[in-house]
């Protein structure tokens, strides 16, 4: 799965010239917590975000309740966007799971998905994230969701999948991950549609060397 399988096409923009007023009306009216600030062409010139619209105390403590509003209809999205050369952006080509590393690793909520000369093409969230991850395991529809502990080594995954290809049974959702503290270990998630617990149970109890760790009906 690439980023340009599950970001945002064709974004909410607004100019630099937008008044921050503006932007948060906007943000507020279709939900979204980011906006791209963008000049000539789509090219990225900045990004707004939640905590670029929260005033700092210090900006307002010498100034009345006249200066104040006077301070906040004159204030444009050029003055208080992330720059572009501070943006982290992304190319439409990488993959999700290197996204999700930039997100996690950067601590940001966003990411705009660029093309050549910063042009403006997509946006990927943390939601688009949390999507993709749901479809990855299949989580749309329903079925049995089983967990196994297998050996890290070659040929136990062709085990399992031998037998549930014997079964003539699909999969419709899969992930891996390092069993907890079992470095020696790897838990594979599956979700097999259109089939009950008790036969899944029966069948993958019977994998050579391999333990069901969890396993139940999810929709």
């Amino acid at each position: 799965m690439l980023v340009k399988d599950r970001m945002t096409r064709h974004p909410i923009l607004i100019s630099p010239t937008t008044l921050a007023t503006e932007a948060q009306n906007i943000m507020a009216e279709n939900n979204i917590r980011h906006l791209p600030v963008a000049g000539d062409g789509k090219r990225l010139l900045g990004l707004i975000t939640r905590q670029q619209l929260a005033m700092k105390p210090d900006d307002l403590g010498s100034l009345n309740v006249w200066e104040i509003s006077r301070y906040l209809g004159r204030l444009t999205a050029a003055k208080i966007m992330l720059r572009a050369e501070q943006v982290i952006t992304i190319s439409p080509d990488r993959t999700i799971e290197r996204a999700a590393r930039i997100l996690t690793d950067n601590k940001i909520g966003c990411l705009p998905v660029v093309e050549d000369d910063q042009v403006v093409i997509g946006i990927l969230t943390e939601t688009d994230m949390l999507q993709a991850f749901q479809e990855m395991l299949g989580l749309p529809s329903e079925g049995v969701r089983v967990t196994m502990r297998m050996p890290n080594r070659k040929g136990e995954f062709n085990k399992l999948t031998t037998v549930i290809a014997q079964k003539g049974w699909g999969i419709m959702g899969i992930g891996s991950f390092p069993s907890p503290r079992r470095p020696d270990s790897y838990d594979m998630v599956l979700k097999i549609p259109h089939v009950g617990v008790e036969e899944v149970q029966a069948a993958l109890a019977q994998v050579p060397d391999q333990e069901i760790i969890d396993i139940r009906t999810v929709a």
